[in-house]
């Protein structure tokens, strides 16, 4: 039992799936599992047993805890039943790549990365091994990884952004699923990392853009603007999240898994209150059809089955047809898909007929341009918008209206 549990500590200090601090209350959750399931740790557990305990430590844990007790659980099984399949190499190339792809998703799953972050590293899986051409994914290496970074660079002549992408998705593969060390890339040819500067618009043109847009999509528009959020910040938005008696909103589980406060425009209370009407309208026909709750993340469907059927967690911008939820499979509620509104925003924009190219991310950079050139600081800016470093917000100093340093060109001074 705790010779498993020992290579168990190895494997995720040498994977570093999570930092070593937490390494020790893995272990305590995984014991304990077991221990309620009255089986050693060489035995397997079914789900039910799972969600027995995590049922059972619910009642007196707070919710990150019993998530933190599942993602435990679910990445021992996951280490052990890893450890069977190196052993059980033998399958013919093809269904090995198969197998690899499901263990990929898995580890994604348990680490709660989003469903875009999965469909990209998929896809990135997918495209690594046309490359290989389907070659045996326990025969590679980190010169394959290598040829297939450079191939991307000169042959495809993909961006350094693409580059990284790809890097980081197969960075996974490598650590998680195929255990291997990348090791020195210096041989690799990079793409060119290009200076870009933000495309910003003026109060002005923001004002000849929204008298393009009407309804939902406008109100969205002038949320994201008025607030500095992410698109799919926007969109995950619930009626919970709106605080209408301080004026605020609360952003959760944003970039990086953060959360964060920002500014909620005065001008827009009276529309969002409208809006949350008509949301009532939706909800209250979900109930009386008995439509399963919207999705909750992580836990919190475990430790409150019910609270996706409650009014708060319902989603701000919901969709008008019922989907399936891509992981559970479930009939339910989601929220407006992304794409949406990044097709009005581009309709919008032709019929204003501006010449600079106007996406979503373009209101959020005109939000921390507008606050600059208003004379607020950039540790402010870099807090509503949810930047991990300064530098990021200081992009923002060259793209702004008036000049920030107040430098007098010498032509002006007369010669």
């Amino acid at each position: 039992m705790y010779r498993s549990m020992d290579r168990f500590v190895q494997y995720l200090s040498t994977k570093r799936i999570i930092s070593d601090r937490q390494i020790p209350f893995f272990i305590h959750w995984v014991r304990q599992c077991y221990a309620f399931c009255r089986k050693a740790t060489d035995l397997y557990i079914t789900s039910d047993e799972i969600d027995g305990y995590l049922k059972h430590i619910s009642k007196q844990k707070q919710s990150w805890q019993v998530d933190q007790a599942r993602m435990a659980i679910e990445l021992f099984i996951f280490y052990k039943n890893h450890q069977i399949k190196n052993r059980l190499i033998t399958a013919p190339a093809t269904n090995q790549w198969k197998n690899v792809k499901n263990e990929m998703i898995k580890i994604i799953r348990i680490k709660h990365l989003s469903v875009n972050t999965e469909k990209t590293y998929i896809g990135w899986l997918r495209t690594f091994c046309r490359f290989l051409k389907a070659q045996n994914p326990h025969s590679i290496n980190v010169s394959h990884l290598k040829a297939f970074l450079t191939w991307l660079a000169v042959e495809k002549t993909v961006s350094a952004s693409t580059q990284n992408q790809a890097f980081n998705a197969l960075l996974f593969l490598f650590r998680h699923v195929l255990d291997q060390n990348i090791g020195d890339l210096r041989n690799v040819i990079r793409a060119s990392r290009k200076r870009r500067l933000p495309v910003v618009l003026t109060k002005s043109e923001v004002s000849q853009h929204f008298s393009n847009m009407t309804g939902t999509n406008l109100l969205m528009a002038r949320l994201i603007y008025g607030c500095g959020l992410r698109l799919r910040e926007c969109v995950k938005l619930r009626v919970k999240d709106i605080d209408f008696d301080r004026n605020f909103l609360i952003v959760r589980s944003g970039k990086g898994d953060k959360d964060r406060q920002t500014v909620l425009p005065v001008t827009l209370i009276e529309k969002l209150h409208n809006h949350i009407d008509k949301t009532e309208l939706i909800f209250k026909k979900d109930r009386i059809n008995n439509v399963p709750g919207v999705e909750l993340p992580y836990a919190l469907e475990r430790k409150y089955p019910n609270a996706g059927k409650e009014w708060g967690w319902q989603w701000l911008f919901p969709s008008w047809k019922l989907s399936i939820d891509p992981r559970s499979g479930i009939v339910r509620r989601h929220h407006i898909h992304p794409s949406n509104l990044q097709k009005h925003i581009r309709c919008a924009a032709h019929k204003t007929g501006l010449v600079k190219r106007i996406a979503v991310h373009t209101l959020r950079h005109s939000f921390a341009t507008h606050l600059l050139e208003s004379g607020y600081d950039l540790r402010t800016i870099q807090e509503l918008l949810g930047h991990s470093s300064l530098r990021t917000t200081m992009i923002y100093t060259h793209v702004a209206g008036k000049n920030l340093l107040g430098v007098k060109s010498p032509l002006d001074e007369g010669i």
